[in-house]
């Protein structure tokens, strides 16, 4: 184990300014220039101790300056401390004067002076006089020559150091290992570190990966320490895994899909959704990075090396039990935990979650979305309305807590009731008429006239026109009102069936012309249809050849259907009837004055009145 008593890069931890970090590099200098100068480390002095190139130990030099009674510079000698003062270290090493050693290369990383009088330790010799004449000594580069020798042989033999983390510099750590080594910050750990303070002061193991002494430089590497560790528990953990078992991890990662857990070894993924049986927006809501959980193996893929964790899967699915803590019909309250334009998610319990349908919220509100009734992590009471355990759903409503209006909207407003309201919509297929507060009446397109034809509701209605409208009905379960207009007055349709009997003739008048015929009016808001057909006695192309609106025919009633508001006419037939009329004068008149029968007569008279002209 090297040295780790090394004050002068100790210093570097307490604050010291540029002036004590050069003072540390211009030391290195200097005992890397004693280590090199004429390739040797220190030449060897018959009066002292020095550090030979490399072959003989420090105790064998150190043995040899015993012997002697003569110090030079550059000489290593063991000293005793005989006194500790503010600035400096008194040391004996047996020579006419004491030495000088400043205090702070007895610092340690808190920044107290490790030394007492009475302890003995090794000293490099500077100057063996100063103007005060007193020999001025370094325990700093003693330290540090015995130091490179060491960490030269760990780095050709790839042997680890021991270290003491001393300061953060711009890339990484500077570390205490007897001299000042550099550790990349992608060297600490098996992931980025992105608090370096956490590391300052602590000891660690390390392996050399770069190793300068000319230019003084070394690199060491914490990572591949690890590395190695984690391989040889990776094939411990692989040949032991199984699906089902329980094992620990620590949090190593969290992404916003899951964690990573570092197995001890390997690296398991912990989705998100195997996190909790509740609604888990991110996981740093339950981990945090460092910490140890238990988890469960769900899947391990031996070939591929991929563990699939969970977390819930420790705990009972809630929804096992969910029928029997939520039968239908009770009531309960939960959290707003999401919105959706169809409804609200409501939280009943961890991992049990049900949904408010728009349509359940109120009873007569039109809800388009659930921000008009509910906000997020709001606190409702609700009813269970369904459970469906195999697709984990559960139907809630909130306006069943409350009295259906519609019930008693069915007793209050009986079929045929009179009302009078403001159109509060107006719309392709009829208007809304306000009833009560929150409850709308629809008189549809179809009531609004038992005779006249709408093509839109805004022919006849505007929104906020006041209008009166009979109650047609009231569906409580669809939630329905229905209203008609039409039915203010009497249905003229309901006796024209006595009015216009079949066979009956009347004068109407064409209000329009079709392809295949004419309507024509019987009356005001009466109608009916002469086929083109039944037009004229002759052939016709089409009706516009023999009439145009305005005109007046002579109709006969040929059927009626009241049901469809329908009544079919020939002008053809009234023709042909008075023709036959005409012929039947003829036959009386002619019977008077001639001979002729009468059988005769009328057959001919008839068959003139009847036969069609011939086809160009």
């Amino acid at each position: 184990m090297l040295n780790q008593s090394n004050p002068q890069f100790k210093n570097q931890s307490n604050g010291k300014g540029p002036k004590q970090m050069a003072k540390a590099q211009r030391l290195n200098e200097a005992v890397l220039a004693a280590l090199e100068e004429g390739d040797k480390e220190v030449r060897p002095n018959p009066h002292s101790m020095q550090i030979a190139k490399g072959k003989e130990s420090f105790a064998d030099i150190f043995e040899a300056s015993l012997k002697e009674n003569d110090f030079n510079p550059g000489d290593v000698v063991t000293g005793s401390v005989i006194e500790v003062q503010t600035d400096y270290v008194l040391v004996d090493i047996k020579y006419k004067s004491e030495g000088l050693i400043p205090i702070e290369e007895f610092r340690t990383v808190d920044g107290k002076p490790n030394v007492k009088p009475g302890d003995v330790v090794e000293v490099f010799i500077d100057k063996i006089e100063n103007e005060n004449g007193m020999v001025v000594l370094s325990k700093d580069k003693a330290d540090m020559m015995r130091a490179w020798n060491d960490i030269s042989r760990a780095a050709e033999n790839e042997e680890l150091v021991e270290g003491t983390v001393i300061a953060k510099v711009k890339g990484g750590l500077s570390v205490d290992i007897g001299v000042k080594a550099f550790l990349p910050g992608s060297q600490i750990d098996l992931r980025a570190v992105r608090n370096l303070d956490t590391y300052i002061g602590k000891k660690f193991k390390f392996k050399v990966i770069k190793f300068n002494k000319k230019r003084g430089n070394i690199v060491l590497s914490r990572r591949a320490l690890l590395e190695e560790e984690r391989e040889n528990l990776k094939s411990q953990i692989l040949d032991n895994l199984r699906e089902g078992q329980i094992v620990k991890g620590l949090v190593k990662n969290i992404t916003d899909y899951g964690a990573f857990i570092d197995l001890g070894g390997m690296d398991g993924l912990l989705h998100i959704t195997d996190m909790s049986w509740g609604r888990v927006k991110h996981p740093s809501e339950l981990l945090t990075v460092g910490s140890e959980i238990q988890v469960k193996v769900l899947k391990y893929d031996n070939e591929r090396e991929r563990v699939s964790l969970g977390l819930k899967q420790l705990q009972a699915d809630p929804w096992e039990s969910v029928t029997t803590k939520y039968p239908v019909g009770t009531k309960c309250s939960g959290k707003v935990v999401s919105l959706a334009d169809y409804g609200a998610f409501i939280e009943l319990d961890d991992g049990i979650e049900g949904l408010i349908h728009v349509s359940e919220m109120s009873w007569t509100k039109r809800v388009k979305h659930p921000s008009q009734i509910v906000k997020a992590d709001d606190v409702v009471n609700v009813i269970v309305l369904d459970i469906d355990v195999s697709n984990r759903r559960i139907s809630l409503g909130m306006k069943q807590l409350e009295a259906n209006p519609w019930v008693q909207l069915k007793e209050s407003y009986s079929p045929g009731t009179i009302i009078e309201g403001e159109i509060k919509s107006v719309t392709d297929f009829g208007v809304f008429v306000g009833v009560e507060e929150g409850i709308d009446g629809l008189v549809h397109i179809s009531d609004f006239s038992w005779t006249k034809r709408v093509n839109h509701p805004s022919e006849i209605f505007t929104k906020g026109q006041k209008i009166r409208a009979v109650v047609l009905g009231v569906d409580t379960e669809n939630e329905r009102f229905s209203l008609g207009v039409k039915q203010l007055e009497s249905d003229p349709w309901q006796n024209v069936d006595m009015k216009y009997k079949i066979g009956s003739q009347h004068d109407v008048k064409v209000l329009k012309l079709a392809d295949f015929g004419v309507f024509v009016e019987l009356e005001e808001n009466i109608e009916g249809l002469i086929h083109v057909s039944e037009l004229s006695t002759q052939r016709i192309e089409k009706p516009s050849d023999v009439v145009k609106e305005g005109d007046i025919l002579k109709a006969e009633v040929l059927t009626i259907d009241k049901d469809a508001k329908k009544i079919a006419l020939s002008a053809k037939l009234v023709t042909l009837r008075h023709e036959r009329a005409d012929v039947e004068d003829y036959v009386i008149k002619a019977k008077s004055t001639s001979k002729t029968s009468f059988g005769d007569l009328f057959g001919e008279a008839l068959k003139s009145a009847t036969e069609k002209p011939e086809e160009n």
